[in-house]
């Protein structure tokens, strides 16, 4: 292909090197795999999306989907609970939980059985999503992870009980403040903030209830309001942001930025308003380099997302958190927007 050429293709060709026949490898340094770093659930659910949501993927993003659909089965115990965090030997490290693995374990199970294109990827993980909704979390990012899970599938089986309890649930810990200076539900901004949003925008939709569906489309015009600077998105660093404090964060992750992503794309689809896709576009063009440090976060030929943005330039590693990140909302915006990888 000639130079300055664009393709809609995904690339995954990083993705792939760190995964292997067993799950997904955490961590890199620079584009090499780290495996001695083992697997966690929030990257590999984080992964499930990302396969299950591309068109005509291909056999070996297939056999991609098959495997990391096999680490999430297990990590769930009998009684809803989820391990994280598995070494090189196949072993779990720690015990079973209700953290944000528990939760994205549940988004990206949602997904699955509701999008999935094979029937038996589907029923399996309908039977693990139950397994898991047993539970709840007391972590609000947690629960929004598991409410948007929720809500796909309750698209496909309104009635079900565990479903609509987690939708419920969520709901109720982000509390009404629209009026307020500071209407977010907590008491700063953290981690995938846009997961929040979109977590009462999905359940709204799906539950016929509009004033929780005008919350969430409510918080994410703030949370764009407070991460956008000069005409880019400018998101919360690292070490989160308080009231009142502006100027550029950092280090800026990537999945903030994809949260934002899906966020928007979730809040378009729902109301069709077109101001939601200028979000969309300000978050893929953040990846492109359009950012505080003017600097691109995403190789554009294997796909590989980079570690964080920082005032001087970026975190030359290429982790799974990332990697997938850049391309969950390139997946968004060429769905939306028509969006191409550069190359």
């Amino acid at each position: 292909m000639a130079s300055g050429a664009k393709h809609r293709a995904t690339p995954f060709a990083h993705l792939e090197r760190l995964t292997d026949d067993r799950g997904l490898f955490e961590h890199a340094l620079l584009d090499a795999p780290r495996a001695e770093h083992g697997y966690c659930v929030d990257d590999v659910a984080r992964a499930l999306l990302v396969t299950s949501w591309e068109p005509n993927p291909g056999p070996r993003v297939e056999e991609m989907t098959q495997t990391y659909l096999g680490f999430v089965e297990a990590a769930i115990a009998r009684n809803g609970e989820a391990h994280n965090r598995m070494d090189l030997a196949g072993e779990w490290t720690d015990t079973p939980a209700t953290g944000d693995w528990w939760g994205r374990a549940l988004w990206a199970l949602g997904v699955v059985a509701t999008h999935a294109e094979q029937p038996a990827h589907r029923k399996r993980a309908l039977k693990a999503f139950e397994r898991a909704a047993k539970q709840e979390s007391r972590d609000l990012h947690a629960m929004a992870f598991a409410a948007i899970g929720a809500s796909e599938v309750l698209t496909i089986q309104p009635l079900l009980a565990p479903a609509r309890r987690l939708v419920y649930r969520a709901s109720a810990m982000m509390p009404d403040r629209r009026g307020q200076a500071w209407p977010w539900p907590e008491a700063r901004l953290r981690y995938s903030n846009g997961a929040i949003p979109e977590a009462l925008i999905a359940g709204g939709s799906v539950l016929g209830d509009r004033e929780v569906l005008v919350r969430g489309l409510t918080l994410l015009g703030f949370l764009l309001a407070n991460e956008t600077l000069d005409g880019r998105l400018s998101v919360t660093g690292n070490e989160g942001r308080s009231p009142g404090e502006e100027g550029p964060l950092y280090d800026q992750q990537p999945v903030e930025v994809a949260a934002i992503a899906g966020a928007c794309a979730r809040a378009f689809d729902v109301t069709g308003e077109a101001r939601w896709l200028d979000g969309l576009r300000l978050a893929w063009e953040w990846f492109l380099g359009n950012n505080d440090s003017e600097t691109p976060m995403i190789d554009s030929v294997t796909g590989a997302g980079f570690d964080g943005l920082m005032v001087d330039g970026r975190n030359e590693n290429r982790g799974a958190e990332s990697t997938l990140s850049a391309l969950r909302t390139f997946q968004h915006a060429r769905r939306l927007i028509g969006a191409e990888m550069p190359r």
